[in-house]
């Protein structure tokens, strides 16, 4: 750095008073406990002192080379356990700790167990994982209370950082030094300087004080100085600093206050008031300081005169005398300063010249300031008369001190100069200003100093560096051995090694005195082999000291011969002490070893990080010379701040075993003193060589300050007695008489009373100053280490949340991986199955009849047909679709009687066993309560629950992927349940089916077949519905409705995850139908709730849905589900008579009483069942009537046992068997029988009787055995009445909505589902079933027993399940039809024949024929409308009112009576706007228009049109006749289109017919008002299915969306059925006749009517089965059937419109001719109006009840 560099100067000289505050605040981190210290210092090392960066991060290699010595610090007994787990990890660990932490810890009061303690502690911290009690180390807060202040005690980490500080001080202050222009003086007074001199002056400021009384403090010193034993007396406690290290500071001190006070011109007022410091205060320090040293100094002299004195009485031994040396010359080292040669010029002296330059800079620096100069004059006089009377008397009384000195034992000397601090240890042998070593120590105790463990940080080698500093040393640092240490191991060989000591110290003592170039250095020979030892135990000690002292030399460099040793034991001793490379803290300057003359030998030894072995007393490095010349001086030059605070090299005990000459280069010796100068001289001499120096200073301070302290040295009588001195010092310059002056009485009274007092009030001063110091750096440590411990307990717990994030994080990533490598899995399988499907579907569509190859499959012996699972709005299942599994199970045989023994003694078994184990309260009223069942539904708004929602969704797996919840699952499908894993994305379902389950690799692959959703997934959008549902009576399970018209059923771990799924659902409440809100609390509802809140009882009771519908409503929402067979849908037995040949339907014999439940209907087995419950005996369980149930799964699949896939459902579950003949569903009288008579059998019907008739057909021709009487089982005997299976259907659905089941079937419900179900009014009832199929009645979850669990399952399984119970009151009854007759009301409704048949004709201005009628007249349309179009493709609009009712009719007036209900459109009716109702587009001339051209949405806002030349259909909007969309997709012109029924929102399905010979389904979006989906791309709508299989042009097709079929003519024929998905299902075949199809109806009841050419009409099923035809002369142009599908209406070129019952073409009615052909009919949405359209131009509106056909209006009672 150069002058120029006052930038970078000053960003250093900036952060000095912060780096300062911080070397004052980490001073006394230590205070409260030890083992945090050692932590703390330890953690400080390994990450480098704050604040120093650079310079603490590169010693911390140079620190672990004193490991191995410092390793070794325990004592024998407090280091077993360190021995036991003494491995090379923490080895390295202990090194580098103990470096940092300990310094001098004998001279800190603390014992070297307690430090060992310490010391293990933190090697347990950082050696090995933090255990649990280790990290409460760290706990918030500190240890001990905020407010305990703990004694002041310098901490090594803390010396360490003062001598970092110091460094970097030093270094700028050299730079300076060295600059080439500049003067020292220049720098500092400069103004760029300032802020980094004053901050530099204030840290010296703070520290000095301190300091003094590390050194001893000044009065003990002078008093030790003064005295004529040397004896130091009541020394201050050092507290934690090691006197050399204090020494060391207060030299580097010093030479800062030499340049920047006593050099500097500034002022320094400034800075104390800035510091809040006292007037003169610093000035003050500054002669503290510079007493303190001048003092120091002053003792070094007497001990260099005492040893010239004992030297000539003593033994005349030259090793002796090397040992002298030694001391001197590390006494030397320790008081070096910055010019780095001793103060002491002539030892002779009373004072040195620059101790005398400092007091004279002290006294004279601020003169000026009168007071402050005055007060130190008068404490500098004292101050140097004290020093000059006691060295008076010194030269008077030589011998008297020589010789006390030799009669004293070393013990007693070294106890007179220690300092109090060590008493407690008198093992141990603190530096006590560093005198112990210049006293000769008796070599026979030197052993055991030896031996003594002694810990060292890197502080105390300064003084190494002060005296080895100098040029550069060759030899690299690889030249250094390693030899690593356990930390454990020195203990063991302590002792020995003292032993050994002792031997080789005797040897040495009996050489021969010849060997003069010998030195006594040998003693400290261990010092250096400790730590090599430590690692060999049972080898003798001695030899390894030899092997080690004599082995050969390892990596020095070759070089010259070596100088040849003139002796083998000086060899040794050369070996012994080798000269170390030392590297400072900050630039690792390699200290040079100086190599001895000829004649000479110079030797260094250093003990290598291993100070264990050295004296106690003696500095830790000791540059030792033993030369030919006893009172050689070594000389030792060079700059200190490159070695100021220098460490061992970076090796753990490093020392080399040889070296060349090379290595030692010579050593410049002062010229010595003549032997016997001193001795020789007068007294008077000697008093002037000894104060010619300070007696001017002194003569200067009397005459300057002469006014002043002629004031204050006043006499014993008060007299004046400076006055009198000052004549006496003018006449003569003799310092003899100054001194005589000095020694009076007067004199010495006048000095001792006043400038003393100014002496001790300076040293008070620094004392108070010292004490206010400590206290301050105290607090402010506690203050810090109070906010560390809060940073260090937030860090902890920031890095605990760390850790827990972190594993959390790895553990939600591996969820994640699980989930998508589960999810991709998923998507592979679901893949696999849809190509599957597709393939089959491909193949279908090609093998078909009609197909491709359908010449080819003409070869397939038999077409298998399933159950599809797609239902219609009343929850039917009635289309079959074909079978790839199908078979007819030639390979199955039946049961024999035998097979049913055994079964049914398991079955006894196994209730046995539960009766046993299964206890169960049965207080029936609570049970019910489950979890929210209040009646009525939550009035909790959605948001709200939304809200809640919120809380549930994180606690399942959730990802932040795209799955949002993701748990395990059960698929509950008919006959299996399969784990897997259910994950909701944001717009989607997925189930994953656990293939490796155990369970699941048991399940037959036949019955899997026919299990859907097992890879599945279904979107949002598809979702209608979501209830809560139960499974095996538990409330965890969930069954979802879609769009598709199929439902998906799940089980869930707990009713906790039911709620979160269904709220990671969309909301869709339970659908539309019931009247509900769409909202997730309705999906969560209960049954009881969603029974109370729904509209359809109401509407059950107003006629307003039938029977069977409230019924399917009731089975519904009470939890029964075609996905759980023990759960299946429930209906009753309504017919008894199965034997007559006609079935009379109006009487009442005829009808089983609904009141009671099956088992009660005989009147003798309901005597029975009431026996068996009173006479119960079995005690553990309760009393029932029944031990078989209405409903199970076996019943289930008894009843549908001839339809797939319920066939394969039955031989799964059976031992892969048919029934026993006798016992299959053979004849539904002999079932009705049974349930009549045997005590075993109530079963209840399912849904299907009464609407599958395939249900009776063995269609398959399954074997199913013979009967005992010889009667094979093939179909299902059907009762006389009924001639086909549709017929018995059909009429059991006529009996289910007669008015007999009507007026009790609310006494039926309430045995089912209502308040008879369970409790005293079901004993009453003899409806009392097993326990175990009662809701609540089993907690399954608190089954612990997984084998218990199952069987009880198996059980629930085995005995069927109650339904929900939905009321506890009775149910109402329904109300007459009587009664209801003049309402408005459905189809079957019974009313009065109306007025005449035909209500009016409109007449249109144009006369082309009406070929296409649209009633949309629901009166919630923006438009009620009877939309008419005409052959010219003029379209009108014609408003419709819905006044036309009923007597009585809400709303109904006279007024309105007499209105029309059809007003022709007003821009027809007035001509004016028939461009708006004009399709002008050109229709291709081949097309024949009629009604199939046209199709009027549901709105009647928008008509579409086919026909066109280009291939296309278009859409028109009604209100304006502006084309909005034109739609292509066809090869050929378009010939026909149809659309479905409409539903919620009007979407519907549209299909076009074509010449192509295809059909395309289109879906036509109510919202966006085009076909399509999406309105942006309205311009290419695809089509969702394209409809293949027909040879010829289509011209005619229906579609109906709640089947999902679409019935299309071709016309050459057949007549197709496809599905709405585009599978081909089946071929419609009649008679020959039947070829050439014209028109098609279908019904939503399933009824399929096609007229073909020349007057044939056929009824096929909607599986294809022809259940009627006909012939007719008239040639029809319109056919329309009711919308219970019951009846059929027709009209054609005759005007005749004319009513059929659809089952079988009676004609029913023939309403009166017109005078024109009918063209197209449509009925009003209340099914009272039928509008015609004319071919003459005009619409005529017929009144049409079909109520009047109805068998119970025709035979009313």
């Amino acid at each position: 750095m150069t002058g120029g560099g006052g930038a970078e100067l000053g960003t250093a000289r900036c952060a000095l008073e912060d780096e300062a505050e911080e070397a004052e605040f980490k001073l006394a981190s230590s205070l409260t406990d030890p083992s945090p210290t050692v932590d703390r210092e330890a953690s400080i090392a390994g990450r480098g002192a704050p604040g120093f960066g650079e310079v603490a991060t590169e010693t911390e290699g140079d620190m672990a080379a004193k490991g191995a010595g410092s390793s070794a610090a325990a004592d024998a007994g407090s280091t077993a356990s360190d021995t036991e787990r003494s491995d090379d990890g923490k080895d390295k660990e202990a090194k580098k700790i103990q470096t940092t932490t300990t310094t001098q810890a004998l001279h800190g009061g603390r014992s070297v167990v307690q430090l060992e303690r310490d010391l293990r502690v933190d090697l347990g911290f950082r050696g090995m994982p933090m255990t649990e009690e280790q990290r409460r180390q760290f706990s918030p807060g500190p240890r001990t209370t905020m407010f305990r202040i703990p004694e002041f005690k310098w901490s090594p980490m803390h010396q360490r950082l003062l001598t970092d500080l110091l460094f970097a001080l030093e270094t700028d202050v050299h730079v300076w030094r060295s600059h080439s222009t500049k003067s020292v003086m220049d720098f500092v007074n400069s103004n760029e300087n300032i802020i980094f001199v004053h901050n530099t002056i204030h840290l010296i400021s703070q520290m000095v004080d301190n300091i003094i009384i590390a050194c001893g403090g000044i009065l003990p010193l002078l008093s030790a100085a003064t005295s004529p034993s040397t004896e130091l007396e009541s020394v201050e406690a050092t507290q934690g600093m090691s006197a050399e290290t204090a020494n060391t500071f207060l030299s580097r001190l010093m030479a800062m206050v030499d340049v920047l006070v006593f050099a500097s011109s500034l002022n320094f007022s400034e800075i104390e008031a800035e510091k809040n410091m006292s007037s003169g205060g610093l000035m003050r320090q500054c002669l503290r300081l510079v007493c303190c040293v001048a003092v120091r100094n002053c003792l070094e002299c007497r001990q260099r005169q005492r040893d010239r004195g004992c030297k000539a009485s003593i033994l005349n031994s030259k090793s002796q005398d090397s040992l002298q040396n030694i001391a001197s010359a590390s006494k030397t080292a320790i008081e070096n300063l910055p010019s780095n040669l001793s103060p002491i010029k002539d030892p002779d002296r009373l004072l040195q010249d620059v101790d005398i330059n400092r007091l004279r800079a002290v006294v004279f620096r601020d003169v000026d300031d009168s007071k402050q100069a005055q007060f130190l004059a008068l404490a500098v006089v004292y101050f140097i008369s004290v020093l000059m009377v006691s060295k008076y008397r010194d030269i008077l009384e030589p011998q008297r001190e020589t010789a006390r000195a030799m009669s004293q034992s070393g013990r007693s000397i070294r106890q007179e100069i220690n300092s109090p601090t060590s008493t407690d240890n008198p093992v141990a042998f603190p530096d006590s200003g560093g005198m112990l070593k210049e006293i000769p120590t008796p070599v026979e105790e030197l052993h055991l100093e030896a031996s003594l463990p002694h810990t060292d940080s890197g502080i105390g080698e300064e003084q190494v560096s002060g005296v080895l500093n100098g040029a550069e040393l060759e030899g690299p640092p690889s030249s250094m051995g390693r030899i690593p240490t356990p930390p454990g191991a020195m203990s063991e060989l302590l002792c020995t090694l003292s032993s050994e000591v002792k031997r080789s110290q005797e040897s040495l003592l009996s050489e021969p005195a010849s060997s003069s170039g010998i030195s006594r250095v040998e003693v400290l020979k261990p010092a250096s082999s400790i730590s090599s030892i430590s690692q060999s135990k049972g080898i003798n000690v001695k030899e390894i000291l030899k092997s080690l002292v004599a082995a050969p030399m390892e990596g020095a460099e070759a070089g010259p011969e070596p100088l040849p040793y003139p002796d083998p034991a000086i060899k040794r001793e050369a070996h012994a002490m080798l000269p170390m490379q030392f590297h400072s803290f900050d630039r690792s300057v390699v200290v040079p070893v100086k190599k001895p003359p000829p004649g000479s030998l110079a030797v260094n030894t250093v003990g290598s990080g291993s100070r264990e072995g050295l004296a106690a007393g003696s500095t830790p490095n000791i540059f030792a010379a033993a030369s030919a010349t006893p009172k050689s001086m070594i000389n030792t030059t060079g700059p200190t701040e490159a070695a100021s605070s220098s460490t061992n090299s970076s090796t753990s005990s490093s020392f080399v075993n040889g070296a060349t000459s090379k290595n030692l280069p010579a050593v410049q010796t002062v010229a010595p003193m003549p032997e016997d100068t001193m001795e020789n001289m007068s007294i008077t001499t000697k008093l002037e060589r000894a104060l010619e120096k300070v007696a001017p200073l002194l003569r200067e301070i009397f005459v300057d300050f002469a006014p002043f302290l002629s004031r204050t040295l006043l006499g014993s009588h008060g007299q004046e007695l400076l006055i009198e001195g000052l004549v006496c010092m003018k006449s003569s310059t003799s310092v003899v008489e100054l001194v005589m002056l000095l020694c009076s009485q007067e004199w010495q009274n006048s000095i001792q009373k006043n400038a003393g007092l100014a002496f001790i009030e300076l040293i008070n001063e620094g004392r108070l100053l010292c004490h206010a110091m400590k206290d301050h750096i105290v607090r402010v440590a506690n203050e810090a280490e109070f906010i560390l411990n809060r940073q260090r307990a937030e860090d902890v717990h920031k890095h605990a949340e760390f850790e827990s994030n972190c594993a959390q994080y790895a553990a939600d990533r591996k969820d994640e991986e699980k989930m998508c490598d589960h999810l991709i899995g998923a998507a592979k399988h679901r893949d696999h199955v849809t190509a599957n499907q597709l393939k089959q579907k491909i193949l279908n569509i090609l093998t078909n009849k009609h197909g491709a190859w359908g010449a080819l499959a003409q070869s397939q012996l038999h077409d298998f047909w399933r159950l599809d699972y797609w239902e219609d709005d009343l929850r039917r299942r009635r289309r079959f679709v074909r079978n790839a599994f199908g078979s007819t199970h030639l390979d199955i045989t039946c049961k024999s009687l035998e097979d049913y023994g055994s079964e049914e003694d398991e079955g006894v078994k196994a209730k046995k066993g539960f009766r046993s184990q299964a206890v169960v309260s049965q207080n029936q009223e609570t049970e019910l309560m489950l979890e929210g069942d209040d009646d009525a539904v939550s009035l909790l708004q959605e948001k709200e629950i939304d809200n809640l929602a919120a809380h549930f969704r994180p606690r399942v797996i959730i990802s932040r992927g795209p799955v949002v919840l993701s748990t395990p699952a059960q698929l509950v499908a008919p006959v299996i349940v399969a784990r897997g894993t259910l994950s909701i994305t944001t717009t989607e379902i997925y189930f994953e089916v656990d293939e490796d389950d155990t369970a699941f690799k048991r399940i037959d692959s036949k019955v899997l077949a026919y299990s859907e959703g097992l890879h599945g997934k279904w979107m949002f959008s598809e979702i209608r519905a979501v209830f809560s549902r139960r499974y095996l009576l538990q409330n965890t399970a969930m069954e979802v409705f879609m769009a598709n018209r199929t439902s998906v059923m799940f089980n869930f771990p707990d009713q906790a995850t039911v709620k979160k799924v269904v709220y990671s659902l969309p909301r869709v409440g339970v659908g539309t139908s019931y009247g509900l809100p769409q909202a997730r609390r309705i999906s969560l509802a209960t049954p009881r709730q969603l029974f109370k809140s729904s509209n359809m009882t109401q509407r059950w009771q107003r006629r307003e849905i039938s029977n069977f519908e409230y019924l399917m409503f009731l089975n519904t929402i009470a939890g029964r589900t075609y996905n759980d067979l023990n759960q299946y849908p429930v209906f009753p037995w309504v017919l008894t008579n199965y034997e007559s040949e006609e079935l009379d339907l109006t009487l009442p014999g005829n009808f089983r009483d609904l009141s009671k439940p099956i088992g009660a209907l005989n009147p003798k087995r309901a005597v029975f069942y009431a026996d068996r419950y009173e006479t119960w005996e079995e005690e553990q369980m309760p009393p029932c009537h029944y031990n078989s149930h209405y409903s199970t799964s076996t019943s289930t699949l008894y009843w549908l046992v001839r339809i797939e896939p319920f066939t394969t459902f039955f031989l799964n579950a059976n031992g892969n068997k048919f029934d026993h003949p006798d016992r299959t569903f053979s004849s539904i009288a002999r079932s009705w029988r049974n349930c009549q008579r045997d005590t075993s059998d109530v079963k209840e019907l399912i849904p299907e009787f009464y609407y599958l008739p395939e249900m009776f057909v063995n269609s398959n021709g399954y074997h199913l055995g013979e009967r005992q009487d010889g009667t094979a089982v093939c179909d299902v005997e059907l009762p006389p009445w009924a001639k086909k299976p549709e017929d018995f259907v059909r009429i059991s659905r006529m009996a289910l909505e007669s008015e007999f089941v009507s007026c009790q079937l609310h006494q039926w419900i309430d045995l089912i589902f209502g308040y008879k179900q369970r409790g005293p009014e079901a004993v009453r009832a003899l409806n009392v079933f097993h326990y175990v199929t009662y809701e609540g009645s089993v907690n399954l979850d608190s089954i612990a027993d997984p084998l218990l669990r199952e069987a009880m399952e198996a059980q629930i399984q085995g005995f069927g399940q109650t339904p929900s119970q939905l009321l506890i009151e009775p149910h109402p009854p329904r109300s007459s039809a009587m009664h209801l007759c003049f309402l408005p009301q459905s189809p079957l409704m019974f009313k009065d024949q109306m007025q005449q048949d035909v209500i009016m004709v409109l007449k249109f201005p144009s006369n082309s024929p009406v070929t296409h009628v649209a009633a949309n007249t629901l009166p919630h349309l923006a438009i009620p409308a009877a939309v008419t179009v005409t052959c010219s493709r003029l379209f009108a609009v014609n408003r419709w009112h819905n006044t036309v009712g009923l007597r009585g009719a809400p709303g109904y007036s006279l007024e309105q009576a007499h209105h029309l209900p059809i007003e022709m459109d007003s821009l027809i009716a007035n001509n004016s706007g028939v461009n708006k109702r004009q399709i002008t587009d050109l229709v291709d001339q081949s097309i024949q228009i009629n009604s199939h051209c046209f199709v009027v949405t549901a709105d009647n806002r928008y008509i579409l049109v086919c026909g066109f030349w280009d291939k296309s259909f278009r859409v028109y909007s009604s209100e304006t006749g502006k084309l909005t969309q034109i739609v292509f997709g066809h090869w050929d012109v378009v010939t026909c289109l149809a659309r479905s029924e409409s539903y919620i929102g009007g979407d519907c399905y549209i299909v076009s017919g074509s010449r192509d010979a295809t059909l395309l389904l289109w879906y036509w979006s109510g919202r966006h008002h085009i076909i399509g989906d999406n309105p942006n791309n309205s311009d290419y709508p695809a089509p969702r299915a394209v409809l293949t299989g027909h040879d010829h042009e289509v011209v005619c097709v229906s579609v109906c969306a709640e089947l999902g079929l679409v019935i299309s003519g071709a016309r050459e024929g057949p007549c197709l059925v496809h599905t709405i998905t585009g599978d081909l299902l089946r071929a419609l075949e009649g008679t020959e006749l039947c070829a050439l199809p014209r028109l098609i109806s279908v019904s939503s009841e399933g009824h399929c009517i096609i007229y073909y050419e020349r007057g044939h009409f056929c009824n096929f099923s909607i599986n294809g089965k022809l259940l009627a035809q006909m012939d007719l002369n008239d040639s029809t142009r319109a056919i329309l059937l009711s919308s219970d599908g019951q009846n059929l209406v027709t009209g054609g070129d005759n005007g005749v419109v004319e009513v059929w019952q659809a089952c079988d073409f009676k004609q029913l009615y023939i309403y009166p001719g017109c005078d024109a052909g009918i063209r197209a009919m449509d009925l009003s949405h209340d099914q009272r109006t039928l509008i015609t359209g004319m071919a003459s131009g005009s619409i005529v509106a017929f009144n049409i009840d079909f109520n009047r056909w109805h068998y119970e209006h025709q035979n009313r009672y």
